[in-house]
């Protein structure tokens, strides 16, 4: 029945979804409602909303127990939010990203071989930013001690069951995790053996993340016995992972192996609370972090997108994927050459990228028959009344990236990443991109895929006083490296930074610089009220994912639950941000596109004939997590995709 429901949308007519049958049931609650990646996650966020938390307190017991539960991030990674505040009736931005450490240079990694900074080890590490962006959001927006909060990961770290996703990622990359001996340490707990990672459903310990954890909790109560204020005594635990003894071990233990990071780098880092950026779509707002994420990309597509009439097009018609395509291609474009830390850079390009008139002037450039292969950033500053410094090097990003010339595009891959090339397809990309799925030309291959959907989870929680959270954390994902004895994995987006500035001028790699990463919480407001906030993991996917869930919703009437599994299209005409060391790992695949297994043959048939290199996917909502605030009934509903382990709980 589903298959045809999708089949009748796909030939081009919208009816009404709103009787259409999902397959997770939506969730409702009345007091508050927790969704992120993982079941024990939304277990741990559950537990303290019954413990009279707020939706903060509750998101940073899921940020810290999916942290702890590996897979797709750890301690060491980073952490991005958006927190609506009942109280000041405001959003804002948290901006927990670590920085590059000192030494990292572009000419520091030229002179290793690079074309960019390696995907894997500890010369990929920025410095940690959740424990510091989790201290901050609790102290300044929660209500519950840092012992509460992370009571739940500090009792996983002493053993949880571990699944079945998470152990076999470390079995494959088994071979991977034993160059790094304090890895090799914690993941492989049946050394020697033929299968050395933890089976599904065995309890692994974490000792060391223990210890580490265990230290902050003392340090925040061993401030309380001095009588120091909540925030003070969080704030202390925060000062001990930073520049204590933690800070100290990690810092030991990354230089051991090779990285950069050193004291000095953790102690002058800091969480940042800053305005997030938005632009107003049909009467609702919608919220993203600022440039250095790229969350923009998605308010610029609603900007071109409002110049057509979409839902007269219908979901998934021909005419609807090719206008969402060209669009993409457009905004991608720009997130590709203007995006970086704004911290870094004299002439921010984003007032003009997010100007209406600029929006408007890019929708005139599509193309309504074709696609554009060659379709490029634009000139945002005659938008905002100025010129245009950074044109010279969009004709020499063409001749760096230009594979017709004799030049090879890089070469050297590093010893890790060579050794992840060989491997198989890591778990949570699509099995579209397997078998005889796989193409050549523009259709990518499983290796590309890996790096277009590299994962992270979501954390979206809300309460019925009006607190409403969206994270978006990742890094330090399988197979990572371990700092030292502390059980916290360090680290991977330097990878996201650019060595060439013909690539990007505003994202090259400098020390205490953040990198642009694809980490985009979202969040909308209508009425002045919060309306919608929602996320998903999936690299560079991920503003492809959000932007038609919410198109879902508001164009063609989807419930939340309905939006985050309906069939999405992904394009691959676009820079990736992750994996790969050479130009030609990372370069746009002009034309190539992601379609779900129910488009109708007549669709296929007229993307081929418009320029379209098609592949399938059974599942293309990518994982979305959701929460929609009803006012008009006083409740709550939860969305959570059917595409992997993502879960909510609602009460």
């Amino acid at each position: 029945m589903k298959r045809l429901f999708f089949l009748s949308l796909l030939l081009g007519g919208y009816t009404s979804m709103q009787a259409q049958q999902t397959q997770k049931p939506p969730l409702h609650g009345k007091n508050w409602m927790a969704v992120t990646g993982k079941p024990l996650a939304a277990t741990a966020g559950a537990m303290i909303f019954q413990q009279h938390g707020n939706a903060v307190d509750a998101a940073c017991a899921m940020l810290a127990a999916t942290c702890t539960m590996w897979d797709v991030l750890s301690w060491g990674g980073e952490t991005q939010a958006l927190i609506y505040n009942p109280k000041t009736g405001k959003v804002i931005a948290i901006n927990a990203l670590g920085v590059a450490p000192t030494g990292a240079t572009p000419a520091f990694y030229k002179g290793k071989g690079y074309d960019f900074p390696p995907e894997y080890g500890p010369l990929a590490a920025v410095t940690p930013g959740t424990a510091g962006g989790l201290c901050y959001m609790l102290a300044e927006y929660g209500t519950l001690s840092l012992k509460q909060v992370l009571g739940p990961a500090i009792e996983m770290a002493a053993g949880y069951p571990i699944e079945a996703q998470t152990a076999n990622s470390i079995e494959r990359g088994k071979k991977y995790i034993q160059e790094w001996p304090y890895s090799k340490a914690v993941f492989l707990t049946h050394p020697g053996e033929k299968r050395e990672a933890p089976e599904a459903g065995e309890i692994f310990v974490q000792r060391d993340l223990l210890a580490t954890l265990t230290k902050m909790v003392d340090a925040e109560q061993e401030a309380l016995r001095k009588h120091k204020t909540r925030k003070e005594a969080i704030m202390a635990a925060y000062d001990r992972f930073y520049k204590g003894d933690i800070a100290k071990e990690f810092v030991r233990g990354c230089q051991e192996q090779g990285g950069l990071i050193t004291m000095e780098d953790l102690a002058k880092w800091k969480p940042v609370e800053e305005e997030p950026l938005h632009v107003n779509y049909k009467g609702i707002e919608v919220y993203k972090l600022q440039e250095w994420t790229q969350g923009p990309m998605l308010l610029q597509s609603l900007n071109i997108l409002e110049n057509f009439d979409l839902k007269s097009m219908g979901y998934n018609s021909t005419a609807y994927i090719h206008t969402l395509y060209q669009t993409m291609n457009l905004t991608f474009a720009d997130r590709d050459f203007y995006y970086g830390d704004p911290a870094f850079n004299r002439d921010p390009a984003i007032k003009g990228l997010l100007s209406k008139e600029y929006a408007k002037a890019r929708a005139q450039q599509i193309n309504l028959a074709q696609n554009d292969a060659a379709a490029g950033p634009g000139d945002p500053y005659p938008f905002m009344g100025k010129t245009n410094p950074y044109l010279h090097f969009l004709t020499e990003r063409n001749a760096l990236t230009d594979t017709t010339s004799g030049r090879k595009p890089g070469g050297f891959v590093p010893k890790h990443d060579a050794a992840m090339r060989s491997g198989s397809l890591p778990a949570g990309v699509p099995t579209a991109y397997t078998g005889e799925n796989l193409y050549a030309g523009n259709i990518p291959d499983s290796a590309y895929m890996d790096r277009l959907w590299r994962g992270t989870t979501s954390v979206e929680a809300a309460d019925k006083d009006g607190w409403v959270v969206s994270i978006t954390p990742s890094g330090g994902w399988l197979p990572a490296c371990i700092a030292g004895k502390t059980g916290i994995g360090m680290s991977q987006r330097a990878q996201s930074f650019v060595l060439d500035s013909a690539l990007c001028p505003f994202n090259v790699i400098a020390p205490g610089k953040r990198p642009r990463v694809t980490l985009t919480p979202s969040m909308a407001l209508k009425e002045g009220k919060p309306y919608l906030c929602f996320g998903v993991q999936g690299g560079d996917t991920q503003d492809q994912n959000l932007l038609q869930f919410f198109l879902n919703v508001v164009e063609f009437g989807m419930t939340v639950q309905q939006a985050t599994e309906a069939a999405n299209i992904n394009t691959n005409q676009l820079w990736l941000s992750l994996g790969g060391t050479t130009i030609k790992d990372r370069e746009p695949r002009p034309g190539s596109i992601l379609l779900n297994n129910t488009t109708s043959e007549k669709t296929r048939k007229a993307l081929e004939q418009m320029g379209y290199h098609l592949s399938f996917g059974e599942r293309t909502s990518g994982p979305v997590n959701a929460i929609y605030i009803d006012r008009g009934h006083g409740s709550l509903w939860g969305g959570s995709s059917n595409h992997g382990e993502d879960y909510g709980i609602g009460w």
